[in-house]
Protein backbone atom coordinates (compact mmCIF):
# COMPACT_ATOMS: atom_id res chain seq x y z
CA UNK A 1 0.00 0.00 0.00
CA UNK A 2 1.21 3.49 -0.79
CA UNK A 3 -0.08 6.26 1.45
CA UNK A 4 0.56 9.99 1.05
CA UNK A 5 -1.05 12.40 3.49
CA UNK A 6 -0.64 15.91 4.86
CA UNK A 7 0.81 16.12 8.38
CA UNK A 8 -0.22 19.19 10.37
CA UNK A 9 2.48 18.36 12.91
CA UNK A 10 5.29 18.22 10.33
CA UNK A 11 3.73 20.76 7.95
CA UNK A 12 4.49 18.60 4.93
CA UNK A 13 3.27 15.59 2.97
CA UNK A 14 4.32 12.21 4.33
CA UNK A 15 4.63 9.17 2.08
CA UNK A 16 4.59 5.74 3.72
CA UNK A 17 4.09 2.10 2.88
CA UNK A 18 2.60 0.54 6.03
CA UNK A 19 3.41 -3.11 6.40
CA UNK A 20 6.24 -2.96 3.86
CA UNK A 21 8.87 -0.92 5.69
CA UNK A 22 9.20 1.59 8.51
CA UNK A 23 9.95 5.20 7.77
CA UNK A 24 8.95 7.06 4.66
CA UNK A 25 9.51 10.15 2.57
CA UNK A 26 8.33 13.71 3.00
CA UNK A 27 8.11 16.98 1.13
CA UNK A 28 5.94 19.97 0.24
CA UNK A 29 4.61 18.60 -3.06
CA UNK A 30 2.17 15.67 -2.90
CA UNK A 31 2.93 14.36 -6.40
CA UNK A 32 6.71 14.44 -5.84
CA UNK A 33 6.33 12.68 -2.48
CA UNK A 34 4.29 9.95 -4.17
CA UNK A 35 6.86 9.58 -6.96
CA UNK A 36 9.71 9.34 -4.45
CA UNK A 37 7.73 6.82 -2.39
CA UNK A 38 7.29 4.60 -5.46
CA UNK A 39 11.03 4.79 -6.13
CA UNK A 40 11.87 3.88 -2.51
CA UNK A 41 9.48 0.92 -2.64
CA UNK A 42 10.96 -0.28 -5.95
CA UNK A 43 14.49 -0.03 -4.49
CA UNK A 44 13.41 -1.86 -1.33
CA UNK A 45 11.79 -4.71 -3.30
CA UNK A 46 14.88 -4.99 -5.53
CA UNK A 47 17.16 -5.16 -2.46
CA UNK A 48 14.98 -7.84 -0.87
CA UNK A 49 15.13 -9.93 -4.04
CA UNK A 50 18.93 -9.55 -4.32
CA UNK A 51 19.43 -10.45 -0.65
CA UNK A 52 16.98 -13.35 -0.79
CA UNK A 53 14.84 -11.78 1.92
CA UNK A 54 11.19 -12.77 2.27
CA UNK A 55 8.74 -9.89 1.88
CA UNK A 56 6.45 -9.15 4.83
CA UNK A 57 2.95 -10.60 4.90
CA UNK A 58 0.48 -8.53 2.86
CA UNK A 59 -1.69 -6.05 4.73
CA UNK A 60 -4.05 -5.27 1.84
CA UNK A 61 -7.53 -6.73 2.29
CA UNK A 62 -6.65 -7.85 5.81
CA UNK A 63 -9.72 -8.22 8.00
CA UNK A 64 -9.67 -6.45 11.36
CA UNK A 65 -11.82 -7.58 14.29
CA UNK A 66 -12.25 -4.10 15.75
CA UNK A 67 -10.76 -5.27 19.03
CA UNK A 68 -7.30 -4.85 20.51
CA UNK A 69 -5.76 -4.77 23.96
CA UNK A 70 -4.18 -1.55 25.13
CA UNK A 71 -1.89 -1.18 28.14
CA UNK A 72 -2.03 2.36 29.45
CA UNK A 73 -0.62 2.24 32.95
CA UNK A 74 -2.65 2.85 36.08
CA UNK A 75 -2.55 6.66 36.06
CA UNK A 76 -3.77 7.06 32.48
CA UNK A 77 -6.38 4.33 32.97
CA UNK A 78 -7.80 6.19 35.96
CA UNK A 79 -7.78 9.51 34.10
CA UNK A 80 -9.59 7.99 31.12
CA UNK A 81 -12.25 6.47 33.38
CA UNK A 82 -12.80 9.82 35.11
CA UNK A 83 -13.00 11.69 31.80
CA UNK A 84 -15.51 9.18 30.42
CA UNK A 85 -17.62 9.52 33.57
CA UNK A 86 -17.71 13.32 33.16
CA UNK A 87 -19.52 12.89 29.83
CA UNK A 88 -21.62 9.90 30.96
CA UNK A 89 -20.04 7.48 28.49
CA UNK A 90 -18.54 4.05 28.86
CA UNK A 91 -14.77 3.94 28.82
CA UNK A 92 -14.82 2.18 25.45
CA UNK A 93 -17.16 4.74 23.84
CA UNK A 94 -15.13 7.64 25.22
CA UNK A 95 -11.83 6.23 23.93
CA UNK A 96 -13.26 5.43 20.48
CA UNK A 97 -14.71 8.95 20.14
CA UNK A 98 -11.43 10.49 21.33
CA UNK A 99 -9.36 8.45 18.87
CA UNK A 100 -11.71 9.25 15.97
CA UNK A 101 -11.56 12.95 16.81
CA UNK A 102 -7.75 12.84 16.96
CA UNK A 103 -7.61 11.08 13.58
CA UNK A 104 -10.14 13.42 11.98
CA UNK A 105 -12.70 10.70 11.40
Amino acid sequence: MKLVYWSDVDQCYIGRSPGLFFGGVHGDNEARVFKELVEVIDDWVETCEKEGMEPPSPTANKAYSGKFNLRTGEELHERLVLESMKVSESLNTYIVKTLKKELGM
